[in-house]
């Protein structure tokens, strides 16, 4: 679910209390007021009631009057806020500041990656043969655009020989969409067209004849939307074919010979010049993986072979030749690299490749020559690379001190395509020889116009009250002075393992710091900064940690005199909505606004969603004990209480999001409204043109973080 950036600021209470409110309290009252209408549920004796249950029907011509009126009713009060324009202004001067690309795949001599150019409003696909090779668009999203709507690409996929390209076009910021294939030669497409499907555009069979793709069930009208992510199959496509004719891989009630859990995501993998191919079933933590001779996927049952399970912790899995390499956990929550032979399958007798130590090891992947590892350590990631027959390894290092990551690596090939990060310098793309072992930078990504060397970047690590040690990193203009009033935008996440303090170029935050405030970034538990000790945690009944690690960031920040309460703000996003909803509602008083994008606010009642289902790994289920106080512990809607003066708040969210429903966004903003006393605005920005935030537009991009900013700085006190 990772996945973008987000900001929020920390704030002195009684700096703020001097502010004018007597208009936002008059507003507040001009507001749709959403109807109480109690549904009491009883979760093993204890009875828990839910006053706006009815705004889960999303469809209701009520419900529908109500968003509308708050959508509009925000819309006004962020675009008359003083600073909102200039926000926007400047965040515009940045995208337009010069190109941007990311993504590189590389196929033989021939590139592809997504590019922004200036002006322009989405990303779109290019190539080039060799990296001195003219560049051409293959690939224009615009084109497939519904009456001006929003057009995406979602996802692509490059056949091995790199002459042909399948992707994903969704459409209004979704994330469904539908497949299409490219001769890249011609750049014309092949005909063939795979509707309503999501995730990925297709992985390729080695002979790049064909590519196995998702197929969802097909639900009755009365089925309930927790059935929509489940039973899902992976289908393969012949190119030329029909769809109906497509021939069934992998994935629930395939083979009869496996049973399938029907909440476990399937997925496959041909590797370039591998003897088998791997199919993986995703619980949300670890992986089943399965293998199955490549000359065997034509048969009508494959002989799927079960070679790891959910209980040897496996994230990830490599082969060369008859050598099967995998990140495991088991036993080191830092992470170890294994091998075993398939000819000989042993876990037991697995041996070591790349020991576990401080550093958490993130990412594996083959190459002809060697096995390369991705490292994170105190929020910077490495590479080295590891010979096959010595298992020596080798450090791989750029010219300038960078977060190194694996972009692109290929088993066809001795290039391995790197990103090399920084918080104040333009990302480079380098391509290493694993055979010369020489580097070169790719030029792919241009150089950037917008100078950060004014930014000052500080990692620190916070000790909380059980003595852990949460990581921090803090960005603000260089000379600013520490005196307790700069406005302060404090972002958080802590779910899924996924961590939250590496590097990137951080371009969308030069407004904030231009205007004197202080970006941080936290590593709260439950996310992945160590590991999965790191995630564990946070996670179930650990999960208060995660709230309880961001109050004590926001409370050094205080104590050291980064801001105060009045000028702190904060901002979640996705699985972080549980981070900020809770931290609002446990400590009010510390913070002057909170931004909870897409946020998963009501987690006792997440797993009703068609999404929610496929996340019980991570966040639990009401159906146990256990789980449920696990959830109602995490539930911030469940904690808003009548007459607490709550931090201003918006709420964002997109109509078409696909992972967690607006209705998330819609009850948490209408129990705000209803039970703050502060009198400062609880609005709620609604997009209907928009999802989850991946498949939104640069101006949709801008124009919301324009108004994050404007917001904050209002209600910070920060507008001179």
């Amino acid at each position: 679910m990772n996945v973008s950036r987000n900001l929020l600021t920390e704030k002195f209470v009684a700096f703020l209390l001097l502010l004018p409110f007597t208009a936002s309290t008059l507003a507040q009252n001009q507001l749709p007021i959403a109807a109480v209408r109690n549904v009491t549920d009883d979760y093993f004796g204890q009875k828990i009631v839910d006053p706006y249950r009815w705004m889960e029907d999303l469809k209701s011509d009520e419900m529908q009057k109500w968003m509308r009126g708050q959508a509009d009713y925000a819309g006004t009060y962020l675009k008359k806020l003083p600073l909102r324009e200039e926000f926007f202004k400047r965040l515009n001067e940045l995208s337009d500041a010069g190109a941007n690309v990311d993504d590189v795949t590389r196929r033989g001599d021939r590139y592809f990656y997504y590019k922004f150019q200036p002006g322009e409003n989405n990303r779109k696909l290019y190539m080039r043969d060799g990296l001195t090779g003219a560049e051409r668009l293959l690939v224009d999203p615009e084109k497939y655009a519904v009456n001006g709507g929003q057009s995406t690409i979602s996802t692509v996929s490059v056949s091995p020989n790199g002459k042909l390209l399948a992707f994903l076009i969704a459409l209004g910021g979704g994330e469904f969409g539908t497949i299409r294939v490219i001769d890249v030669a011609t750049g014309k497409e092949t005909g063939d067209v795979i509707e309503n499907t999501r995730f990925t555009a297709g992985k390729w069979t080695q002979d790049s004849k064909a590519f196995a793709r998702v197929k969802f069930q097909t639900l009755a009208a009365d089925a309930p939307t927790t059935e929509k992510y489940q039973k899902i199959r992976l289908l393969l496509h012949k190119l030329g074919t029909k769809t109906d004719t497509d021939k069934s891989l992998f994935g629930y009630g395939v083979n009869p010979n496996i049973s399938i859990e029907p909440t476990l995501l399937p997925n496959v993998v041909f590797p370039p010049e591998a003897k088998y191919a791997v199919a993986y079933l995703n619980s949300g933590v670890s992986s089943e993986v399965y293998v199955a001779p490549m000359d065997s996927i034509n048969q009508a049952i494959i002989p799927w072979r079960k070679i790891i399970g959910l209980e040897d912790e496996v994230s990830k899995v490599e082969q060369r030749g008859d050598d099967v390499y995998f990140l495991t956990s088991k036993n080191t929550p830092r992470y170890k690299v294994m091998r075993v032979n398939l000819s000989n399958l042993d876990l037991k007798r697995a041996e070591i490749v790349f020991s576990a130590s401080e550093a958490v090891i993130e990412k594996i992947a083959a190459t002809a020559d060697a096995l390369c590892v991705q490292t994170l350590d105190g929020g910077s990631r490495r590479v080295y690379l590891v010979d096959y027959k010595t298992l020596k390894q080798t450090e791989v290092k750029t010219a300038f001190p960078s977060s190194l990551s694996i972009q692109d690596a290929s088993l066809a090939g001795g290039t391995l395509l790197l990103n090399a990060d920084s918080w104040t310098r333009a990302y480079s793309i380098y391509e290493y020889n694993t055979r010369t072992k020489t580097m070169i930078d790719t030029e792919l990504a241009p150089a950037s116009a917008i100078d950060m060397s004014n930014i000052e970047v500080k990692n620190f690590k916070v000790r909380t009250d059980d003595g852990a040690m949460i990581p921090m990193v803090t960005l603000y203009k260089k000379g600013l002075k520490m005196n307790g009033a700069n406005p302060v935008l404090m972002d958080g996440y802590g779910s899924y393992g996924v961590e939250n303090t590496s590097p990137f170029f951080i371009t969308f935050a030069l407004p904030w710091m231009e205007r004197g405030g202080v970006y941080v970034f936290t590593g709260v538990r439950g996310g992945g900064e160590y590991g999965e000790e790191w995630h564990l945690a946070g996670k179930g009944a650990t999960k208060p940690n995660t709230w309880k690690d961001f109050i004590s960031c926001a409370e050094y920040l205080i104590k050291e005199k980064y801001t105060s309460p009045a000028h702190l703000g904060i901002e979640g996003t996705s699985a972080g909505g549980i981070l900020i909803s809770n931290a609002l509602a446990t400590r009010p008083e510390l913070f002057a606004a909170a931004i909870n994008q897409v946020g998963i606010n009501n987690a006792l009642r997440f797993e009703t969603t068609a999404n929610g289902v496929p996340n019980i790994p991570e966040f639990g289920s009401v159906k146990t004990a256990e789980g449920f106080r696990n959830l109602l512990a995490m539930d911030g809607y469940q904690k808003i209480k009548k007459g607490v003066k709550y931090p201003a708040t918006l709420l964002t969210h997109g109509a078409n999001d696909p992972r967690v429903e607006p209705w998330m966004s819609a009850k948490m903003a209408a129990r705000l409204q209803a039970a703050t006393a502060s009198g400062r605005p609880i609005l709620l920005r609604l997009d209907y043109d928009a999802g989850h935030g991946i498949g939104s537009s640069r101006k949709q991009q801008n124009e919301q973080q324009a108004d994050i900013y404007a917001f904050l700085f209002e209600q910070l006190g920060a507008i001179k």
